[in-house]
C-alpha cells in the first residue's frame, strides 16, 4: 500500500526513472493495472504518459476465494504480449472493492473469503514482479489527480456514485486515510431527519442517493401508485438507468426521484465542503452518467448549506475519465513502485 503522499507529488521518483532509462535501464516501459470489481473485472497495459494499450475486462470469478487472484495472474499473462509479466511489466497495481490494511490484507465484503487476504504478496509469487494493492476509491482518487480534473490541485474531494457511495479525498497534497483505512465512507452520512429502515446497514445517504436507493424509490412510488411509464415494467427490475431513461423522457416520477436524492447528495457535499475546503468536488462513478439529471439540484442545495466562504470558492465539476479512472490511478501507483526499485 503507498504511503499517504499523493501521488503526483512523487515527481522526483519520475524524474529518476527516466534518468534510469535514459541510461540505458532494462526497466520495463509499461506497467500492469487491474480493477477488481464485485462483478467484473478490468486490466489494462500503460505507460508512463498514462496512455492505455490494451484493456480487457472478464465477470470475477466468484467460485472461490483464489479465483479473483488467478483470474488477474491470468489477465496478466495474455495482456504481456508473449513475454512473461516479470519481462513485460515494470511492476502492477490492484484496485480494490474494500479495505486495504496496513500489512496489505485485503478485507472486500462481496468477495467471499476476503477477509485478510493477501492479494499483493500472492500477486508478486505469481507475476514476479513488485505489486501494491489500493482500495478502489483512493485509486480513483489518485488517477483523477494525475490526468483529471484534479491535476495540479492539492485538496480534492472525489465523490463516487454507484452502487455504493465512497469519496476520495486529498487534504494539503496528502490523501486522508483515517486511524483504520476508513476514511471517505461518504454513504454513510447522515442528511436528513428521518428515520430510514436501510441506513444502519448501508449508510443514510447511500440509501437515498446510490443506484440501488434509485431504483427502490421508484419501485416504492409505483406501488404506491404514483404514475409513470415506469410502470410497464415489475418494480422489483427497475434498475437506476431506468428511471435515469425515464427521465430524460421527461417522466415526472423519474425526474423528481433525481431531484430528491440530488439535494440530498447536495446535504452531504456541504458537509464535506464545510470541513475540508476543497478546490474542486469531482462527480465520479457509475451514477455520473446521470449527473445531468441530478447535478443542478445538488449544487444548489451545496450552496443552501454549506460554509459560505467555502462554497463560494469550489468547483463542482463531473470526472472526464470513466472507467478509466481506476486504471489510471493504479498506474500511476505502480509506477511509483517501479521507481522506488531504481
Amino acid at each position: 500500500m503507498m504511503a499517504p503522499e499523493l501521488c503526483f507529488s512523487l515527481v522526483f521518483r519520475f524524474v529518476t526513472l527516466e534518468m534510469h532509462r535514459s541510461r540505458g535501464s532494462n526497466l520495463a516501459k509499461h506497467i500492469f493495472a487491474a480493477d477488481l470489481g464485485g462483478t467484473k473485472c478490468s486490466a489494462g497495459v500503460i505507460d508512463g504518459k498514462g496512455r492505455i494499450f490494451s484493456c480487457r475486462t472478464v465477470p470475477v470469478d466468484l467460485a472461490s476465494p483464489s479465483g479473483p487472484i488467478l483470474q488477474i495472474s491470468q489477465l496478466a499473462q495474455e495482456l504481456a504480449g508473449g513475454k512473461s509479466p516479470a519481462r513485460a511489466f515494470a511492476a502492477a497495481a490492484v484496485a480494490v472493492p474494500g479495505l486495504v490494511r496496513r500489512d496489505a490484507t485485503v478485507w472486500a465484503p462481496n468477495l467471499p473469503g476476503w477477509k485478510r487476504m493477501p492479494l499483493a504478496r500472492r500477486l508478486r509469487r505469481l507475476l514476479g514482479i513488485p505489486v501494491v494493492v489500493e482500495s478502489d476509491r483512493i485509486a480513483a482518487l489518485l488517477g483523477e489527480c494525475w490526468k483529471g480534473a484534479g491535476r495540479g490541485k492539492s485538496d480534492v474531494i472525489l465523490l463516487m456514485i454507484g452502487t455504493g457511495i465512497g469519496a476520495g479525498i486529498l487534504c494539503g497534497g496528502r490523501v486522508i486515510r483515517g486511524a483504520n483505512e476508513l476514511s471517505g465512507c461518504a454513504g454513510w452520512l447522515t442528511v436528513t431527519r428521518e428515520d430510514m429502515a436501510e441506513a444502519p446497514g448501508r449508510g443514510e445517504l447511500e440509501s437515498i442517493a446510490a443506484g440501488p436507493g434509485i431504483a427502490q424509490a421508484a419501485g416504492e412510488r409505483l406501488r404506491n401508485g404514483e404514475e409513470s411509464s415506469l410502470s410497464e415494467l415489475d418494480p422489483k427490475e427497475i434498475t437506476a438507468f431506468d428511471v435515469a431513461a425515464a427521465a430524460r423522457r421527461g417522466d415526472r416520477m423519474a425526474r423528481d426521484i433525481f431531484h430528491r436524492s440530488g439535494r440530498y447528495l447536495g446535504f452531504g457535499v456541504a458537509n464535506m465542503v464545510s470541513l475540508f475546503n476543497p478546490e474542486i468536488v469531482v462527480i465520479g462513478g457509475g451514477m455520473s452518467a446521470a449527473a445531468d439529471l441530478f447535478l443542478d439540484s445538488m449544487k444548489k442545495a451545496m450552496f443552501e448549506r454549506a460554509q459560505p466562504l467555502a462554497a463560494g470558492r469550489v468547483r463542482i465539476t463531473v470526472s472526464k475519465l470513466g472507467n478509466t479512472v481506476n486504471l489510471l490511478g493504479c498506474a500511476r501507483l505502480a509506477w511509483e513502485q517501479a521507481a522506488g526499485r531504481q
